[in-house]
C-alpha cells in the first residue's frame, strides 16, 4: 500500500469516527431536546385539560337533575375542538359533543363515541384517537355522581414536536455536514506530516542497503520532527532509526574494508616473508652444494662464515615474525619498573661502537621525573636499539644521531633524530607497515646488506603493547621518530646502570 493510499484510508477511517461520533450527539441531543420538549407540551396540555374538565365539572353541577345536558358547552371561553360527555354510572357515553368554530357544538357518533367508553372517572390523563376529530388527550371527573369526560386536541401538540424535529434535525445536518467539512480539512492537515514521514521510510526501503557503498539517506525534515505532535514524534523516531541504520552500515563498510585490507596486508605479508626466508636459504643450500662437491674454487672456511651468516640472518628473521606474531595475539610482557635513560644510554653505547662512521649523542633532560616506566626491559631496549640501527642503515657515514630522553609526571619520552637525507614522501605513511623498506631512496652505510623491513613495525608493535605510541616526522636534513610512554607510578628511583654516566647526568649531557 502506498503512502498516499494509507493515508486516504487514514482519513476516510477518521472522518467516518468522527461523522459517526456526531452523529450519534446530534441524535441524542435531538431525541432527549424532542423528549423534554415534549413532556413540556404535555404537561402544559394536562393542566388544561385538567382546567377545562374542572369548568366541564362546574357547568354540570349548575343542573344536577340533567344527568346527560352538555349546555356547559354553550358557554363563552371554550376553546375549539373541545370534547366534552357525560358518563353514567358504569362508564358509558350517554352523551357527548365536540365545540367547533362559528357554529353549535356537534353531536359525537357512535363511532366516535366508542374509544371514550369505559374510561374510569379518577382525574387520569389519557390518549385516545377520535375517528373524525383526530388524537385527544381526556380526562375523566366526578363529583357527587355528577361524571363528566373532557378532552382537548393533540394536534398543536404533534405539529409542534414534528416541527420540533424536523427543525433540530436539519441544525443537525448542517452541523454535521460543516462539521465533517472542518474535520476534512483539518484532520487533511494533520496528517500531510504523516505523509511525508511514509513516503521518506519509502525513499529509505528503496535504498541498496545491503550491497554497495554507504550513502546519505533520506531524512524526515525538521518540520516534520516536531516531538509536541504525535506525526512529529513519529518523524523523529525514524530519524533515529535511519541514523541507527547508517552507523551499521557504515561499521559494516569499515569492517569490510578492514577485512580486504588485513588480506591484502597477509598476502603481503607471506609473499614477503618466503621471499626473505628463500634468499638466505638459498645461500646456504649453494655453499652446502660446493662444500659437498669439494671443489677448490671456494675456500672452506668462508664457505661456513656465509653459512653461518645466512643462518643467523635467518634465524633473526624468524624470531623477529615469533615476536611480531606474539605481540599480535597480545600476549603479556615482563613487566617491572624500568630506567628508560639507562636503556637509551646503553642502546647508544651499543650503536656508537657497531656504526663507528656516524656521530653518536644521548641527550638527557630529566628535571622534572625520573624516567621510570612499567614494562619490558629487554623489548624496549629492542625498540631504542632498532631506531637507532634504522638511523645507521639508512644514511650515509657522517650523519649525526641524537638520542633524547625527556620526561614529565605523566610521559616518558624518546626521541631518536638524524640530520639524514629523510623518508621520502610517499613511504612515510607506511614505515611502520612490515617488510617496508626505504633502501631504494635512502642511502645505506658501506657495507651495510640492509634490513628485512621488519625493525619499525616490531618498534610500533611494542611500544602499542606498553600502551603507548610512535610517530614520526621527516624531511630532508631531519628525521625525528618520537616514542611516548606512560610514566611509571610514583616510587624510589633505581640506580643507575648506565656504565657511562655514573653519577646522575645533567639537564643537556651530551656525550
Amino acid at each position: 500500500m502506498s503512502p498516499r493510499t494509507g493515508g486516504r484510508s487514514l482519513r476516510t477511517r477518521l472522518l467516518l469516527f468522527i461523522g459517526v461520533t456526531l452523529a450519534v450527539v446530534c441524535a441524542a441531543m435531538a431525541g432527549t431536546t424532542a423528549m423534554v420538549q415534549r413532556a413540556y407540551l404535555m404537561g402544559d396540555l394536562d393542566g388544561r385539560v385538567a382546567n377545562a374538565g374542572q369548568r366541564s365539572l362546574g357547568g354540570a353541577g349548575i343542573h344536577p337533575d340533567d344527568t346527560a345536558g352538555l349546555s356547559f358547552l354553550m358557554e363563552t371561553g371554550q376553546p375549539v375542538g373541545l370534547l366534552a360527555a357525560r358518563l353514567d354510572e358504569d362508564g358509558s357515553i350517554v352523551s357527548a359533543a365536540v365545540v367547533s368554530q362559528d357554529a353549535p357544538p356537534q353531536n359525537l357518533t357512535t363511532a366516535q363515541r366508542a374509544p371514550l367508553n369505559g374510561i374510569a372517572a379518577d382525574g387520569s390523563k389519557h390518549t385516545v384517537t377520535v375517528p373524525g376529530l383526530g388524537t385527544y388527550r381526556v380526562t375523566a371527573l366526578d363529583s357527587n355522581g355528577i361524571r363528566v369526560l373532557t378532552g382537548l386536541p393533540m394536534d398543536d401538540v404533534q405539529h409542534m414536536i414534528s416541527g420540533l424535529v424536523m427543525v433540530e434535525a436539519g441544525v443537525a445536518l448542517a452541523g454535521l455536514t460543516i462539521a465533517g467539512v472542518v474535520c476534512a480539512v483539518v484532520i487533511r492537515r494533520q496528517l500531510r506530516p504523516l505523509g511525508r514521514v511514509a513516503a521518506t521510510a519509502v525513499e529509505v526501503s528503496r535504498a541498496p542497503l545491503d550491497r554497495g557503498e554507504v550513502t546519505a539517506l533520506t531524512r524526515v525534515p525538521a518540520r516534520d520532527t516536531d516531538p509536541g505532535s504525535e506525526a512529529g514524534q513519529v518523524g523523529a523516531a525514524l530519524n533515529r532509526m535511519i541514523d541507527h541504520v547508517e552507523s551499521a552500515l557504515a561499521e559494516r563498510q569499515r569492517s569490510e574494508e578492514q577485512m580486504r585490507h588485513s588480506e591484502e596486508r597477509m598476502r603481503r605479508f607471506l609473499a614477503d616473508a618466503s621471499h626473505e626466508l628463500r634468499t638466505p636459504l638459498a645461500s646456504i643450500a649453494g655453499y652446502a652444494e660446493l662444500m659437498n662437491r669439494g671443489t677448490d674454487r671456494i675456500e672452506p672456511v668462508l664457505a661456513w662464515r656465509r653459512v653461518s651468516a645466512e643462518s643467523a640472518r635467518m634465524t633473526g628473521l624468524v624470531e623477529d615474525l615469533l615476536l611480531l606474531a606474539r605481540l599480535d595475539e597480545g600476549r603479556p610482557l615482563n613487566s617491572g619498573e624500568v630506567d628508560l635513560a639507562a636503556v637509551v644510554a646503553e642502546a647508544v653505547w651499543d650503536a656508537r661502537a657497531a656504526g663507528g662512521g656516524h656521530e653518536w649523542h644521548l641527550a638527557l633532560n630529566l628535571d622534572t621525573a625520573p624516567a621510570l616506566v612499567t614494562g619490558d626491559e629487554s623489548r624496549l631496549h629492542q625498540v631504542v636499539a632498532n631506531l637507532l640501527a634504522n638511523a645507521r642503515m639508512h644514511t650515509p657515514p657522517g650523519t649525526t644521531v641524537v638520542a633524547e630522553v625527556e620526561t614529565t609526571a605523566e610521559r616518558c619520552v624518546v626521541r631518536v633524530r638524524d640530520d639524514g637525507p629523510g623518508i621520502p614522501g610517499e613511504l612515510l605513511p607506511r614505515v611502520f607497515e612490515r617488510f617496508t623498506r626505504a633502501d631504494i631512496s635512502r642511502a645505506r652505510a658501506a657495507g651495510s646488506e640492509g634490513g628485512s623491513g621488519l625493525g619499525l613495525a616490531i618498534v610500533a608493535a611494542i611500544v602499542g603493547a606498553h600502551g603507548g605510541r610512535i610517530d614520526v616526522r621527516s624531511e630532508p636534513g631531519r628525521t625525528e621518530f618520537t616514542v611516548e610512554l606512560p610514566a611509571a607510578q610514583d616510587g624510589p628511583a633505581p640506580p643507575h646502570r648506565n656504565t657511562m654516566v655514573e653519577t646522575p647526568p645533567p639537564r643537556a649531557a651530551i656525550l
